[in-house]
């Protein structure tokens, strides 16, 4: 047993949390060494699907001439199909509460079916353009089915794509390449949207968190609300307007910091902290524009290796202070 799980069961055991015999069992349990491994087998399943759906694109790529368009979408629609007429066998019905699978390997049955419903409809729209010129429904009927999905199976995988898939539909690029060319957010419009559709994902958490819908996917909208939000804020903090994006982020962070308490999420509160030094480091950089640097330069580089310190330090002590009332 190691020093910190050691102090954590002794804690449980002073506060008589657990009585001196599940003390005892505990204590020998662990020292067995026994551990589990149920999160590699579920990454490697995830895995799995994964190379699953990108070998099925990639062989449709290399021989879309010798197989044939009508060869492809039959494949596709018939793998598809089998693949939701598993999940749905095997399912639980619907509930508004926390459900699963009997056997956790249907989860990624059916995140299979849903990357391979978008697979097909994307390659039914390419290929024959069955949608017209409507090309947003070719990214919005994968959404739709995505969050029907992700409600009546309770996978927060799919929800995730579900997302994504609406974002893309508002006309937001993710994709690591956007960002590093800085193309995420081209014009002032697609910020607009980008926060439009942060406020709205928040709201939505705070509601079905009030009507008990599926509580524990609220990590999710937020999570993808405070990137969207932070994300095209930081991006506006340099346009003539950036004070009123630096209101909206100050109080996009101050109510995120409150929830990863109320939620118990340290990945928000690291996201929050992020984003907030960003923002300030940027604030800071506005104010030495108005400021004749020539004269502080002395005081300035000396003061950076204290302020970078000072930072580090601030950051662990926001960690040790959730993670303290997180136990409490």
């Amino acid at each position: 047993m190691n020093p910190f799980t050691e102090q954590r069961t002794q804690q449980l055991f002073d506060r008589k949390l657990i009585t001196e015999n599940q003390f005892t069992q505990v204590k020998a349990y662990r020292k067995l060494g026994i551990f589990s491994l149920h999160a590699e087998l579920k990454l490697f399943l995830y895995l799995s699907v994964l190379s699953f759906t990108t070998g099925i694109g990639i062989l449709i790529y290399q021989n879309i001439d010798s197989i044939g368009h009508l060869a492809i979408l039959a494949v596709l629609l018939v793998v598809t199909a089998v693949c939701y007429y598993i999940s749905f066998k095997n399912s639980n019905r619907f509930s508004s509460a926390l459900t699963s699978f009997e056997n956790p390997i249907y989860d990624y049955i059916i995140l299979a079916a849903v990357l391979l419903s978008c697979i097909f409809i994307g390659y039914l729209q390419f290929q024959y353009t069955a949608f017209g010129t409507h090309y947003d429904l070719a990214t919005l009927i994968p959404t739709a089915m995505g969050l029907f999905c992700a409600y009546y199976f309770d996978n927060k995988g799919i929800l995730s794509i579900a997302i994504t898939g609406l974002a893309a539909y508002v006309g937001l690029s993710v994709s690591p390449q956007s960002l590093l060319q800085n193309e995420f957010y081209d014009t002032n419009t697609l910020s607009y949207s980008a926060i439009g559709l942060g406020i709205a994902l928040i709201a939505w958490a705070i509601y079905s968190k009030h009507i008990a819908l599926k509580k524990h996917f609220a990590i999710i909208y937020l999570t993808f609300g405070l990137h969207l939000i932070a994300i095209s804020c930081i991006n506006n903090l340099f346009q003539p307007y950036w004070f009123v994006f630096a209101l909206i982020l100050a109080a996009t962070l101050f109510y995120f910091y409150k929830a990863s308490y109320q939620y118990q999420a340290l990945s928000l509160l690291i996201f929050t902290v992020i984003y907030g030094y960003i923002g300030a480091n940027v604030f800071l950089f506005k104010i030495v524009e108005f400021v004749r640097i020539e004269d502080f330069l002395i005081p300035f580089f000396f003061m950076v290796p204290f302020y970078f310190v000072g930072s580090i330090i601030l950051f662990i002590k926001l960690i040790k202070q959730f993670n303290k009332q997180k136990v409490q």
